[in-house]
């Protein structure tokens, strides 16, 4: 009830820029098939910086506090008006007519991403219920803390993803199966190499970055410290099942990438977090995200293997 609050006027602020935000995503893949990703960089960056340099200016110098911080993150999205203006780009704006059913198709494509989004903000609820059943504040608190590395970690996963579509949807499209075939093949050798060297440096760093967010309390910061010497294993296969959904994507196949996305981010997430604390306690909310990723493995192997003569890449 404390908090309620401060999260109101916080997200009253932040939303105002919702239409920014979205822009600034949805651009990006316009900027891959311009074959300018160095300039969608560095956007981001600057949208980064210029949040960093108004959260102090807001915060430390105004004293507006919440509110500052929620006005700072939203105008750190305003250099994406940038592409808006740029006159080098392959791709430009011109006189256009709706056709709807291109934009439902593409909406339809999209499902999985829209899936794992609503997904894993209901499944972070199911986290912070248990977590406060069972840890109280201090459970939310690492749980938090484990959010924010995550995000950091999968990004490259993540950023993979978004960059290689576009080239496996072209090899798709011109029926270069060969090549298709090689960028399967060597996408998920990268994510599997990758999944290694991020779960050992997770566990590397986990007395760090334990101390690094909550070393103020030394009884939160063990607990974390402890939570992440189980959750990094997660990061083995988290890239796996991101790369094959949006492999799925590319290749027009919304269903079966939304089929991935849903029981990754939402059914086995869900299934475990409640049913591994009554089987193995506290630490098994820990183990719950590695359970739902080795659940999704399996199933995004099988769509793989399925789908091999269909779409040539065997």
């Amino acid at each position: 009830e404390t908090m309620l609050e401060d999260c109101v006027l916080y997200g009253r602020v932040i939303i105002a820029f919702t239409t920014a935000y979205m822009l600034q995503n949805v651009f990006q893949s316009f900027l891959i098939v311009a074959e300018r990703p160095r300039i969608g960089l560095a956007v981001v960056i600057a949208a980064g910086v210029t949040n960093m340099v108004l959260d102090a200016l807001f915060i430390a110098v105004f004293h507006w506090g919440l509110a500052g911080a929620a006005l700072a993150s939203g105008i750190g999205f305003i250099p994406l008006f940038y592409i808006l203006r740029a006159k080098n780009l392959p791709l430009q704006f011109t006189r256009f007519r709706f056709d709807f059913r291109p934009i439902l198709k593409t909406c339809a494509n999209g499902s999985s991403e829209f899936m794992s989004n609503i997904s894993t903000s209901f499944v972070s609820m199911l986290y912070n219920i248990q977590l406060l059943r069972l840890l109280g504040e201090n459970g939310i608190s690492a749980y938090g803390v484990l959010m924010y590395v995550q995000l950091i970690f999968i990004g490259t996963s993540i950023g993979y993803s978004i960059g290689s579509a576009p080239i496996i949807s072209f090899h798709y499209g011109a029926n270069h199966h060969d090549e298709l075939k090689n960028m399967l093949r060597k996408s998920l050798t990268l994510m599997l190499i990758s999944g290694v060297i991020l779960t050992g440096l997770a566990l590397g760093l986990s007395s760090t970055l334990a101390k690094l967010f909550v070393g103020y309390d030394a009884e939160l910061c063990a607990l974390t410290r402890h939570a992440f010497s189980i959750f990094s294993f997660s990061f083995l296969l988290t890239g796996l099942n991101i790369f094959s959904s949006s492999f799925f994507t590319a290749l027009n196949n919304g269903l079966i990438s939304a089929v991935i996305s849903f029981a990754r981010t939402l059914l086995f997430q869900s299934a475990c977090v409640l049913i591994l604390p009554a089987l193995f306690g506290v630490d098994g909310i820990w183990f719950a995200t590695i359970a739902a990723e080795a659940l999704a493995c399996l199933v995004s192997f099988v769509f793989i293997y399925a789908k091999r003569k269909h779409y040539h890449y065997a």
